[in-house]
């Protein structure tokens, strides 16, 4: 089967949108399946005229390259899920891709920094992992091509600067917290450290627009079932190296001024990419909502004998759990208009019943108590600031936690704490002191236990047997868990 390119394409029969030629107008650090799934500018070219193709650069010595020019930069993506209840799988094929440059091999960073002058440049997007903004001292601004992603950045900037070219708008998509800015503080880092001089500070600060951004889409990546995969392939009439699947829900909230949304093409093409002045309250919502629902429900719902997301979705009480925490709890803390707010929740209850994502509870569970203290107490001391009472599904999220942590202890091994359910051992990955300590009170009364997880300063940066309640509330939990079981236990609190 020939390898995808426009000419197969055209051969095989694809009526969708295409565009084969255009200005390359973004340059893109970051190949892999989370961006390339981001199919943003690809459908700003069909419906609002953007009329701009996007050049990747390879992040790191190994990568997509050759492959991406093997295939003209065309690749296939499928968003898979459920919207309303309805099972959703859309296919695109994604022609906003000139090429790729991998900056290490030969003259690769000479086409990057060329790219850089180009007149036609207007946007760089990001996502060198978490670990990709740093500032590296090692990074020299002779190195080809430097260390660190934003020693590169400078360099790309330095050599658009000295063309005497306009700034840029930055998005940077990696997964910390304020990303556009710490990437700017990088960047002034290098300037300082490489002795640039003061013009091109002034022109970067002044020039750029360093955004920070939060993309929520849950992408699962390449197909890995070699059936499936062969069956696509053959169906599509090409075979597709870079095939791609993401989940059918997608969001882009950009921190920058209000101008930039008439700036970017995504307003005008009816895309669910939205400018604001802070992007703070919008992360606090997907940690809050969507991480937060995970943390609370899916200890519990393993002790109750689930072991996908999807499933639990079909359970009355798993689900009905969730949505009271969510609704009743989560929601009326969080400072967003509560119209988004629960249009959010509802979208979350269909991105967990994906028919196509075999999410597993065990994967979730990594590291539930920093989970639980960053996703999960936040809400938690609010409602009972704001209430002055306890949240019932929370507060028994609490006690499922511990319970999860705390199940019929079997043994402390290198590779977690192994713990018991009804029909199988199960091993709880987190922090080694965190096992140590669970395994130090195997052995607990649940009163006794409670009380040594609440007053675990390390655990919470705070004692919350402070809290009025709380240790009586999740003893009482505890026991219902582990006498009447958790499913039963969560149906107690609707």
């Amino acid at each position: 089967m020939a390898l995808l390119n426009y000419d197969v394409l055209a051969k095989s029969g694809y009526n969708g949108y295409i565009l084969r030629d255009a200005p390359e107008k973004i340059m893109q650090f970051g190949e892999g399946n989370f961006l390339r799934a981001d199919y943003f500018f690809d459908v700003s070219n069909e419906k609002s005229g953007f009329n701009g193709k996007a050049v990747l650069v390879q992040p790191i010595a190994s990568g997509l390259s050759d492959m991406i020019n093997e295939q003209q930069g065309l690749y296939t993506l499928y968003l898979r899920g459920s919207e309303k209840g309805q099972k959703v799988d859309l296919k695109r094929v994604i022609s906003s891709c000139s090429r790729a440059i991998n900056p290490y091999a030969e003259k690769g960073w000479d086409a990057v920094l060329d790219l850089a002058k180009s007149p036609d440049l207007e946007i760089i997007v990001s996502n060198t992992t978490e670990a990709g903004i740093v500032y590296d001292p090692a990074s020299t601004f002779e190195q080809t091509p430097p260390v660190s992603f934003p020693a590169k950045l400078t360099r790309v900037l330095y050599e658009r600067w000295k063309a005497g070219r306009e700034g840029l708008v930055i998005l940077s998509c990696e997964l910390i917290d304020n990303n556009g800015k710490e990437l700017l503080s990088c960047v002034n880092k290098y300037i300082e450290q490489w002795k640039l001089e003061k013009d091109f500070a002034e022109w970067v600060n002044g020039k750029n627009i360093f955004c920070s951004t939060l993309v929520d889409r849950i992408v699962p990546g390449r197909i890995r079932d070699k059936a499936e995969l062969d069956s696509l392939n053959k169906a599509n009439g090409y075979e597709d190296n870079l095939l791609d699947v993401g989940e059918v829900f997608g969001v882009w909230v950009i921190e920058g001024p209000a101008e930039l949304e008439d700036k970017l093409p995504f307003k005008r093409a009816g895309l669910p990419v939205h400018v604001v002045p802070d992007v703070t309250p919008y992360k606090k919502r997907k940690v809050r909502i969507l991480n937060g629902a995970h943390t609370g429900f899916v200890p519990g719902a393993y002790l109750a004998g689930f072991d996908i997301v999807r499933d639990c979705m079909h359970n009355d009480t798993i689900r009905g759990f969730m949505n009271k925490m969510l609704y009743d709890e989560i929601i009326p803390t969080l400072p967003l208009d509560k119209k988004d707010l629960n249009d959010f929740a509802e979208a979350v209850q269909d991105r967990f019943n994906n028919p196509f994502v075999n999410h597993e509870l065990m994967s979730i569970s990594l590291n539930s108590t920093s989970k639980w203290r960053a996703r999960n107490m936040p809400s938690f001391l609010e409602y009972v600031d704001e209430k002055k009472s306890l949240p019932p599904c929370l507060t028994m999220s609490l006690a499922a936690y511990i319970a999860f942590y705390s199940n019929d202890i079997q043994e402390l091994t290198d590779k977690g704490l192994v713990c018991k359910r009804e029909k199988n051992t199960y091993t709880v990955n987190d922090d080694r002191w965190v096992l140590e300590f669970y395994y130090a009170h195997r052995n607990d009364t649940p009163e006794a236990l409670v009380h040594a997880v609440l007053t675990n300063t390390d655990m919470w940066g705070q004692d919350l047997t402070k809290v009025a309640g709380l240790e009586a509330a999740v003893v009482a939990d505890l026991k219902k868990i582990r006498t009447d079981g958790a499913e039963a236990a969560f149906k107690s609190v609707l």
